[in-house]
């Protein structure tokens, strides 16, 4: 792994900053001092998620509010620059990719093994918290994961949506053998197929109203795909054992889990509505269980190994690179469907 010495940063450094729905700016902002037991990461590429799309054109995602100016952006990889005090001074010059994240290490969640549920987290780009569409940041230093010279930086960044697919396939129980279907055909969509490929599945259903995303699909590991407005999907034959929502969209989840056959599981990634009804009796009776993933605890080192052995392929996803004067660009590139992952590119 090169660990070549960084450019030592300087005290201040270019951000892109939203300042009001649809409103970013270039800022001159201080270079971040790595406190004791963190990091400093001269961000490399950072991948644009749907969450830094919904901050962007709503202002919030759910209870989460931007209130004052924030730096959007958590998909990240980049250079170790510099290290707080009790970190090892020849980790200057790691590549690594970052587990965007900040728990507090103490509470009943992070002390049961579930730190993703830290009622104190302080996550990358979630208000009020700045992130990566910058030029350097700081992390805990066992959050900046090492990675391997045969991933390229737009790979290493894209760990962090793999690591929401490696945390879905726990959640819905994927082994060799498996069947799943997966609603819709996005960036998280078409990782989450890469992903159930890499864990086994053995039939994996893709649905998406677009016909170039089903296509596209089946490149990227689904054995089948399903057009949802002319197929009934809750009519799947046979059912699946498992059924990820990547969609949002309500009529997607509920025909989604009356494809589940018993004993399978549901799990909902997709951000949608807040409140709607669920097929309670298909529940009951066939004992399903229905979760949902909020980001992710201790995945990156399998979203490492998926990534540099081969078994999935995140550099396939990029369709788009920008530079911080045209984030609002990549913001909006989701509206083009051949866009699959947009990469910001803040040197």
């Amino acid at each position: 792994m090169t660990t070549a010495t960084p450019t030592p940063p300087a005290s201040s450094m270019r951000a892109s900053v939203m300042t009001g729905v649809r409103t970013l700016e270039i800022e001159d902002r201080p270079v971040p001092t790595p406190a004791p037991n963190e990091v400093l990461v001269e961000v490399a590429a950072v991948g644009v998620c749907g969450s830094d799309v919904h901050y962007y054109r709503e202002g919030r995602i759910g209870d989460f509010v931007v209130h004052d100016p924030m730096i959007l952006g958590h998909e990240l990889s980049g250079r170790i620059a510099a290290v707080g005090e009790g970190v090892d001074e020849s980790r200057i010059g790691q590549r690594v990719a970052v587990e965007p994240q900040h728990p507090c290490r103490r509470c009943a969640q992070c002390m049961a093994g579930r730190y993703n549920l830290c009622p104190d987290m302080k996550f990358y780009a979630t208000p009020p918290v700045d992130g990566a569409f910058c030029r350097y940041v700081t992390i805990d230093a066992d959050f900046a994961h090492p990675v391997p010279d045969s991933l390229s930086d737009e790979a290493a960044a894209l760990l962090e949506p793999l690591s929401v697919a490696v945390t879905t396939m726990r959640k819905a129980g994927i082994a060799p053998g498996s069947s799943i279907l997966i609603a819709g055909a996005g960036p998280i969509g078409i990782i989450t197929a890469q992903a159930a490929r890499a864990f086994g599945a053995a039939r994996i259903v893709v649905s998406d109203p677009v016909a170039s995303r089903r296509e596209r699909a089946l490149t990227f590991g689904a054995t089948e795909v399903i057009d949802p407005t002319v197929d009934d999907v809750a009519a799947l034959d046979p059912q699946v054992d498992a059924f990820v929502d990547a969609s949002g969209a309500v009529p997607a989840v509920q025909s989604g889990i009356r494809a589940v056959g018993p004993a399978g599981r549901v799990v909902l990634v997709g951000m949608g509505a807040d409140d709607y009804p669920l097929p309670v009796s298909h529940i009951q009776n066939l004992e399903i269980t229905v979760t949902g993933v909020f980001r992710y605890t201790d995945t990156w080192p399998a979203a490492i190994h998926l990534a540099s052995s081969g078994l999935v392929d995140l550099d396939r996803l990029v369709t788009g690179r920008y530079d911080l004067e045209h984030v609002a660009d990549a913001l909006e590139s989701d509206t083009d469907p051949a866009s699959l992952k947009s990469i910001v590119v803040p040197a």
